[in-house]
């Protein structure tokens, strides 16, 4: 008996395309030990032998894994056809691929995108970086704010001790008093404190300046092409430099010396003595400097309370750059670098697919071939018995298809066949039976 005719032809494919699957799952292997050997080498640290002799040791260890756990899979799941031992092979194959992930696909991702994302890393810090210097800037900027309110006071004080002075604006007596005197010691402290914030701005754009360049020579590191790993210590250096300027900047807020300065205004007023001659006079400028008084501590408090609005701004928090591994980096920003992953993994777990083309094409064979499994293990010897003991029965008068004696004579039996006893023929003639048994010997065992 043969194989149907489809189950033989997937038989011989399958056995054709064996030496090609080999290969294949050699020449995968393989691969992803080089793109292994790649990765875990930025993960080594001591000589350049002791990293060269680790890594190659490491890659071949996971090659010689990859095939060997491939091998298994493609030969023992085809041939599993119960349906609890073919779900265990699967969940065994499942914990074969996750640790075949954990010991080399990412590892394979590493020396796919590692270069791409460490310059994502360094990009992604740079952001920040240029984001801490706007905004120490910009608090640094807002004490400057200030100013405008700090000058108009100084000129209105000014303004009211000249009035004074020329025409006696305030107290009806022009000449230099104690109100001209006190009026110009406030326009004194309101032009100083002014001077103060004034000073504070070419300091703030020069350290704004010497900032803007270090995000400038940041930014080539991280967008000029060649080797990544000098690139990344550039880019270190660069990022202290700048994290000092910002310091630096910070400290130029001159916020809270408007705050103290204010404050002083009001707590440390001093009105000089009334040097009027006449009662009346020394009268009138004791009112005017307790008016000045009140007007001094209402300026103290607006500038206190516009201080204070600047300090509440959060102070920029201090940044430092972490240099990553390659492995690190393609971990940490694994969403930007989705095809590297795909294909570090295809690598490892093609073979799946291969498995489960020969399962499929087993159960093919199984299903053509099994209303012929009980005739393919009958011998020539066997059916030639078979053929005898039909000729007794139906010579004895029993019914073959129910075993009973028959009602009626039996017809006589074609003797066409030849006796089980009888002797081959001695001149070299193939009988038919000689024939069926060759074919059945020279026919391929299925699979």
């Amino acid at each position: 008996m043969q194989l149907k005719p489809n189950a033989y032809r997937l038989n011989e494919t399958v056995k054709g395309v064996e030496t090609m699957t080999r290969f294949a799952l050699a020449v995968l292997a393989l691969a992803s030990g080089v793109y292994t050997y790649l990765g875990v080498r930025g993960l080594l640290d001591g000589s350049a032998s002791f990293v060269f002799f680790a890594a190659v040791i490491y890659s071949a260890a996971v090659s010689v894994a990859i095939y060997a756990f491939w091998s298994f899979m493609l030969r023992f799941v085809p041939l599993v056809t119960s349906g609890v031992q073919r779900i265990g092979l699967f969940l065994t194959m499942a914990v074969g691929c996750a640790m075949i992930i954990a010991m080399s696909s990412w590892l394979n991702a590493a020396a796919l995108a590692g270069s791409a994302a460490l310059e994502q890393h360094m990009a992604v810090t740079l952001q920040g970086y240029a984001e801490d210097l706007d905004q120490a800037h910009a608090n640094a900027l807002a004490s400057q704010s200030l100013l405008p309110d700090v000058e108009r006071a100084a000129e209105r004080f000014a303004g009211l001790a000249a009035d004074e002075r020329e025409s006696g604006a305030l107290t009806g007596t022009q000449g230099s008093g104690s109100v001209v005197q006190l009026l110009t010691q406030m326009s004194a402290q309101m032009s100083q404190l002014a001077s103060t914030i004034t000073g504070s701005r070419d300091e703030v754009a020069s350290l704004f300046e010497q900032g803007s360049a270090r995000l400038a020579t940041m930014r080539e590191l991280v967008s000029t092409p060649g080797t990544i790993e000098p690139r990344s210590d550039s880019f270190q250096a660069e990022a202290v430099q700048l994290s000092a300027v910002i310091g630096a900047l910070q400290q130029t807020d001159v916020a809270a010396s408007v705050k103290r300065a204010s404050a002083d205004l009001s707590a440390g007023f001093i009105a000089p003595v009334a040097d009027g001659r006449s009662g009346d006079l020394a009268s009138r400028q004791d009112q005017v400097m307790e008016t000045v008084r009140a007007s001094v501590a209402s300026q103290s408090a607006a500038l206190t309370t516009a201080a204070d609005e600047i300090l509440a701004t959060p102070a920029v928090e201090q940044r430092r750059f972490v240099p990553l591994s390659s492995a690190e980096a393609v971990l940490r920003y694994w969403q930007d670098f989705i095809p590297s992953w795909a294909g570090a993994i295809s690598i490892d777990l093609l073979p799946v697919v291969l498995v489960l083309v020969l399962m499929i094409v087993h159960d093919a064979m199984r299903r053509d071939s099994a209303s012929l499994e009980e005739a393919e293990n009958i011998t020539a010897a066997e059916m030639l018995r078979a053929m005898a003991l039909f000729r007794q029965m139906e010579a004895a008068g029993i019914d073959v298809t129910t075993g009973q004696p028959r009602t009626e004579p039996a017809e006589p039996l074609s003797t066409d066949l030849p006796d089980v006893a009888e002797a081959p023929p001695d001149d070299g003639t193939v009988t038919p039976i000689d024939a069926a048994q060759r074919k059945r010997t020279d026919t391929p065992r299925p699979i």
